[in-house]
């Protein structure tokens, strides 16, 4: 079992923050594995959508569809693995944590298949470390109001 939770604390308005991080067209701009965003079904985003990623983790391309199951603008966004190598949920919330302050909380758990079952615990710690840099981007974006939140 893979389950592995990051936080970090934007200086910016809830709101603000959630919507940027749930619209999948940002992703490339925050996420630093993700190269291509494809929505498989029409937007807005809503519980049902599907949008499908091509991405490279630990030197490997990968191509899955994620379906969102729930959604709550501005407070949470769960998706699930539809289609890909590694079955996998995703869940973002964000809390207010003061004035005009976030904290985003983000967590993969999964059950890798097969082979993969044997590497859990190393794709755990890479996937932790990839999260924290990619928390760490938003951060950055939507703090400084860069070009890549327009």
């Amino acid at each position: 079992m893979v389950d592995v939770t990051t936080e970090i604390v934007i200086d910016v308005p809830r709101v603000r923050v959630a919507e940027y991080a749930a619209d999948p067209d940002n992703a490339p701009a925050w996420y630093q594995n993700i190269d291509f965003v494809r929505w498989e079904t029409a937007g807005p985003l809503s519980v049902g959508s599907s949008v499908a990623f091509e991405a490279a983790f630990l030197g490997r391309r990968l191509c899955y569809t994620d379906q969102v199951v729930e959604f709550r603008p501005a407070e949470k966004l769960v998706m699930r693995t539809a289609q890909g190598p590694f079955p996998m949920q995703t869940t973002y919330e964000w809390t207010e944590a003061g004035v005009n302050r976030t904290l985003m909380t983000l967590r993969n758990n999964g059950e890798p298949a097969g082979f993969s079952r044997l590497l859990a615990p190393f794709v755990g710690f890479m996937m932790k470390q990839a999260n924290r840099k990619d928390l760490a981007r938003i951060k950055s974006i939507l703090e400084s109001g860069s070009p890549a939140e327009r």
